[in-house]
């Protein structure tokens, strides 16, 4: 597998239920035309240029489907492809593998995808301390996978779920101030309560947000589509007291100019939520 690790057992539950989704009753198609004993050899191979995510995925895939079939890698996650580039060969019984074609192909060209567009927003701050961190906006069911994706293409995760950090927004300050609940209170209040190594971050749309936040002391501030400027004057406001997280708009365009702020990190939402697929293809040698 590489460098980056997938938890096995986890990532055997999602294809099966990929393969119970795409294989209710079998395949239709093979099973009738294609003889169970006939053998072959498919390659998968990059159409275009990106970076690859997704091999253990494909490999257990093919795995579930048949243990006849031989899944032989020709590159590792993170291998940077080129145009008509062979990723994989996948050799056994050919009703088996093509079962398993798009399923396959499915994970791959998602999880590519994702790595390949973190490491062109991560390629856009060379230079700058600003690490480029995924956000929850994930297809539900594959967030292990995608954020597994993020980390091959070179970026960082933010919190996994609801569960691992505090993280108080708008919505829950609204709800505090309803109560009239100040942010100095509630996070005293989370201090007593949680675990010592749970860390806090209160989103801040203002400066006022960033001194009161600072007033809290909480360990992170998430400054929420603020202009760079803004973002500038909020990270010599907080002067390394807490670590800044610039989020919201965040683009291809704008993100050098955001990491020019000094902010800690840069949350990306895109990542994962308007990515492409990257363009491969399983073809059987004939």
């Amino acid at each position: 597998m590489g460098k980056f690790e997938l938890p096995l057992a986890e990532v055997e539950r999602i294809v099966r239920q990929a393969l119970a989704e795409d294989l209710p009753w079998g395949d239709v198609t093979s099973d009738s035309l294609i003889p169970g004993d006939q053998l072959g050899i498919g390659r998968i191979e990059a159409r275009e240029p990106g970076v690859l995510a997704g091999l253990p995925v494909a490999r257990a895939v093919f795995a579930q489907l048949d243990s006849a079939l031989d899944f032989e890698a020709g590159v590792e996650d993170g291998a940077r492809l080129q145009a008509g580039q062979v990723i994989a060969q996948v050799r056994g019984p050919l009703r088996s593998l093509l079962r398993g074609e798009r399923v396959a192909l499915n994970f791959l060209q998602r999880m590519s995808g994702i790595a390949t567009l973190t490491d062109r927003y991560v390629s856009a701050v060379a230079g700058y301390p600003a690490r480029i961190v995924d956000t929850r906006k994930t297809t539900p069911g594959l967030r292990l996978l995608e954020k597994y994706a993020v980390r091959v293409g070179g970026g960082n995760n933010h919190r996994y779920c609801l569960s691992d950090a505090v993280l108080v927004k708008d919505n829950h300050l609204a709800a505090l101030r309803l109560r009239g609940v100040t942010l100095g209170a509630a996070v005293a209040e989370l201090r007593r309560t949680l675990p010592h190594t749970m860390r806090i971050e209160v989103e801040a749309q203002t400066l006022a947000d960033v001194r009161e936040a600072l007033d809290a002391r909480v360990d992170a501030i998430l400054l929420d589509n603020m202009s760079p400027a803004l973002i500038a004057e909020a990270v010599r406001l907080i002067d390394r007291r807490a670590l800044t997280e610039a989020s919201g708009g965040v683009t291809l365009d704008t993100i050098r100019t955001i990491a020019e702020t000094g902010v800690d990190l840069i949350s990306v939402g895109a990542l994962t939520h308007s990515v492409r697929a990257l363009d491969l293809a399983l073809e059987i040698e004939v």
